[in-house]
């Protein structure tokens, strides 16, 4: 399988931890034997009119923030930051953690939306979701 990645030239800075995930779709490619691009974001550069304030907007702000709440959910972030998509088996090379924990991890922060993963065979690939991200950063800025 031939994999193609772009890397950020983003620094690590926490300043710039946000920034750096809201990288537009098109930068990214992933090319499979069978010529099918997997895990590349829809291009959905649509507004997000939802209200920075109130119950809902606590609430959401509320659970992504508790997914970040783990350090080797940050790690697992950054590390899809840099690649276009990951078989689970990859992060857990990049990680010390059991594949069990890794995958647990990988299931909270979907569950949030910060990531998705698409099947490609019998593994699962996963990437950075660019709409929650935008979300949060502009949660976040709301402060």
């Amino acid at each position: 399988m031939l994999l193609l990645y772009s890397y950020s030239n983003y620094s690590n800075s926490p300043q710039n931890l946000l920034l750096k995930f809201d990288l537009p779709p098109c930068t990214h490619y992933r090319i499979s034997t069978m010529g099918k691009e997997c895990c590349i974001p829809p291009e959905d550069q649509s507004v997000d009119l939802r209200p920075v304030e109130g119950k809902d907007a606590d609430e959401e702000l509320a659970a992504l923030a508790k997914a970040l709440g783990h350090p080797a959910r940050v790690q697992i972030l950054r590390l899809l930051s840099r690649r276009t998509s990951c078989v689970c088996g990859d992060i857990v090379d990049e990680l010390p953690l059991a594949q069990s924990t890794v995958s647990q991890h990988l299931k909270v922060l979907k569950e949030v939306g910060l990531i998705r993963g698409e099947i490609d065979g019998p593994r699962v690939c996963y990437c950075l979701e660019p709409k929650t991200l935008r979300r949060l950063r502009t949660l976040i800025s709301s402060l």
